[in-house]
């Protein structure tokens, strides 16, 4: 099924007008033609059946014929505030893959050892939209503006909160300790890993320090790793 995003999209919408490019994408690039059923969601949990009216490859038009209810697969809430990568491309990777198999939130946080500080909210919309779109998913996950690590965990989480680091230190198996159903807020450093100083400022904060196995993971494979293992206990 090839899937479309329309934010603007309610459960009372009668029609549709696509933009410039969806409307080349969908005339000359699919082949559709007046009568085919197109699939559109909000992202918002609605799948939306429409029909096309008028199949003009500038400004096609579409009547929703039919409404569906799709609430996400998993039954929990997974945030991840990560640190952005010094490589982009690592970053957009992680968000892809996380879209993919099934997160809720992200947070791009700045730390002391963090070697970018500016991120592309955008290009990271973007990325997160054709995931969902791919993957056959109904409900975008929520991205956060990038703020700073101080500022991040002042603020009242729900549900269980970790911090994943590399300092020598007992800690807790992420699987042993988080349970399904439940809400789970993960904390990823950046390559330098958490300061020593930010490490004792989230345990302040009650945060549960964790260890995603033996292995010195890089950033966004760390957080993929959280991403599939809270997936894996909630199956």
């Amino acid at each position: 099924m090839q899937l479309f995003y329309n934010p603007e999209i309610l459960e009372t919408t009668k029609e549709i007008i696509f933009d410039k490019i969806e409307s080349s994408h969908i005339v000359r690039v699919l082949r559709k033609k007046e009568g085919d059923i197109l699939h559109i969601t909000n992202g918002k949990g609605w799948l939306f059946d429409a029909k096309i009216v008028i199949a003009n490859d500038k400004k096609c038009l579409a009547s929703i014929i039919k409404t569906h209810i799709k609430p996400k697969p998993w039954n929990y809430y997974l945030h991840i505030a990560i640190a952005p990568t010094k490589m982009n491309d690592r970053m957009e990777w992680f968000i892809e893959k996380a879209t993919e198999i099934g997160i809720d939130e992200i947070t791009p946080i700045i730390c002391s050892n963090s070697e970018r500080r500016v991120v592309n909210l955008d290009r990271f919309e973007k990325i997160m939209q054709s995931a969902m779109k791919q993957s056959l998913k109904y409900t975008l996950p929520k991205l956060n503006e990038a703020q700073t690590f101080s500022a991040f965990i002042v603020q009242k989480m729900d549900g269980k909160i970790c911090i994943a680091h590399c300092e020598e230190q007992e800690k807790n198996i992420l699987k042993a300790i988080i349970k399904p159903s439940e809400k789970v807020t993960i904390l990823i450093g950046p390559e330098g890993d958490f300061s020593s100083e930010e490490i004792k400022k989230a345990l302040a904060k009650n945060y549960l320090p964790i260890s995603l196995g033996e292995s010195r993971l890089r950033t966004e494979t760390a957080a993929l790793v959280a991403v599939n293992l809270v997936s894996f206990i909630n199956e």
